[in-house]
């Protein structure tokens, strides 16, 4: 007789635009399914989406733009009115999963945040779904953001009434906020993001060019002040500084290839750089490309496998690079990113001045290339990433580590470095 399979539902974003959350789901799926058989999962995206490619449009970009010119208490309703609507239509199919569902995962992604409510409302109804069939919850690998209105706070705070088997978040920062956030427990486990998985599941062939390529992962300037973490200028916050940066590279010898994460607003970003006298030279003459905008995760993965280095605000585009051992630059805005050049031993390639001369940015993705990825750093986060999978799984039922005894590695707090 065939035995029912272990139904999981994960709840993420994972067929969000932003192709990073499509990774880390990917991952999610994967390493749950690593069992031996016995197990089904399906992943449910927050925002209601069925799949990657979904219909955009550039009229985001315009609403972005007015939302943040909005004051927070106007944007907090506008966006409350929005989500709740929608949650209304969710919240049936939800009920109806979860009910039918062994347990439920939420991660991984910076979802602990409080984004104008737009994340709390989401995650505090599928803690009433998990609470109503009392199943079995696991929070895995979060981001967790600092600042929680009062109306966040409670929402987030309906994780106390469901049966928590597992907590973690992804790194040192999310860790102190959410021990902030709650006080009294449960203290989460620091495990690295799942995306680091990914090269378990790309094509890793690479094809080498004789004119090294920088790849900069373009991301709209309204999108990053909106959800920084982090006070002041950005790093290349404007069109100019793109500019003046790809004119840098190509005076060094590189090419330059233009891409984004798969957001819409960002290319149409990408696309103003471009759209200048002398950027437009740069596209005729092959030294500059802007590559198509990217609408599944292969797509992507495809765009980073065929740079030399990588330069990025974007979380994981660059956390991707590391798992394929792209050679990468990050830049700030947000505490996310910065907590993962940390985890990696990568901070001197993590660019946190407010303003750096596009010479020295050249200069550092020239040393971030010379260097590449330390091969004995890299086998430990891999490990340690591996390890956090197993431990999800161990905390979801034991029979799901393929009937293999709970590694010593997978008992204690932290499995990536703090």
């Amino acid at each position: 007789m065939s035995r029912t399979p272990f139904k999981i539902v994960v709840f993420n974003v994972k067929y969000s635009e932003n192709l990073g959350d499509g990774i880390l789901a990917l991952c999610i799926e994967h390493g749950l399914l690593q069992t031996g058989g016995g197990i089904e999962v399906e992943t449910v995206d927050l925002a209601g989406r069925q799949g990657f490619g979904g219909t955009s449009s550039s009229r985001r970009r315009h609403l972005l733009k007015l939302l943040q010119r909005l004051p927070k208490p106007a944007r907090r309703l506008a966006v409350g009115f929005v989500v709740r609507r929608r949650l209304r239509r969710q919240r049936v199919e939800w009920e109806r999963k979860i009910a039918a569902a062994d347990a439920v995962v939420i991660g991984g992604g910076n979802i602990f945040q409080d984004d104008d409510l737009n994340f709390p409302l989401k995650i505090g109804t599928v803690l009433d779904c998990v609470r109503r069939f009392d199943r079995p919850l696991a929070i895995y690998a979060v981001g967790v953001s600092a600042d929680w209105s009062e109306p966040a706070r409670r929402l987030f705070a309906r994780i106390g009434g469901v049966r928590l088997l597992h907590v973690s978040v992804r790194d040192r920062f999310a860790y102190d906020s959410w021990c902030h956030h709650f006080p009294a427990g449960p203290a989460p486990d620091i495990i690295p993001d799942p995306g680091l998985l990914i090269h378990q599941l790309a094509d890793t062939a690479r094809v080498p060019s004789a004119r090294k390529t920088v790849a900069i992962c373009v991301t709209e300037p309204v999108v990053l002040k909106r959800h920084a973490s982090q006070a002041g200028p950005i790093p290349l916050g404007d069109a100019a500084g793109y500019r003046k940066l790809i004119n840098a590279l190509i005076d060094d010898g590189f090419s330059v290839m233009l891409f984004c994460n798969g957001a819409t607003e960002d290319h149409i970003f990408a696309r103003a750089i471009v759209n200048e006298g002398t950027m437009v030279h740069h596209l005729t003459s092959g030294v500059l490309h802007l590559a198509d905008r990217p609408t599944d995760v292969g797509q992507l993965l495809r765009l980073l496998n065929a740079a030399d280095v990588i330069l990025s605000h974007r979380l994981h585009a660059c956390i991707a690079a590391y798992s394929l051992r792209i050679p990468h630059v990050g830049l700030s805005w947000d505490k996310k990113v910065e907590g993962f050049f940390r985890s990696v031993g990568r901070e001197a390639y993590f660019v946190d001045a407010e303003h750096m001369p596009a010479s020295e940015t050249s200069a550092l993705l020239k040393a971030a290339l010379a260097q590449g990825i330390d091969q004995e750093r890299y086998n430990l986060t891999m490990d340690c990433a591996e390890t956090g999978m197993r431990r999800l799984r161990f905390a979801l039922g034991p029979d799901l580590t393929s009937g293999c005894p709970m590694p010593d590695d997978v008992r204690g707090v932290a499995v990536g470095p703090r």
